[in-house]
């Protein structure tokens, strides 16, 4: 009886390291952009940025910035 208390709070905190690691997310990876080479004029919709953009390869678009250009995404 005795050799079980002392082993208790061994196993409880074993116990509560295992829950705790497995209660941290991923890691997510970083986020790329670059202009696009093949987006005409100002960027006024993030529709049209997105798709000319996937024909280029990447994941994604949005517009950005002062000159609302059409910056392409994908993960490094």
């Amino acid at each position: 009886m005795e050799s079980s208390r002392k082993f208790f709070p061994a196993i409880a905190v074993l116990l509560l390291l295992v829950v705790s690691t497995e209660m941290v997310p991923a890691a997510q990876a970083r986020e790329c952009e670059t202009a696009s080479n093949h987006f005409k004029g100002v960027c006024v919709m993030m529709a049209n940025c997105g798709n000319v953009c996937l024909t280029e390869g990447f994941t994604g678009g949005r517009c950005s910035g002062f000159r609302r250009r059409c910056m392409c995404t994908k993960e490094c």
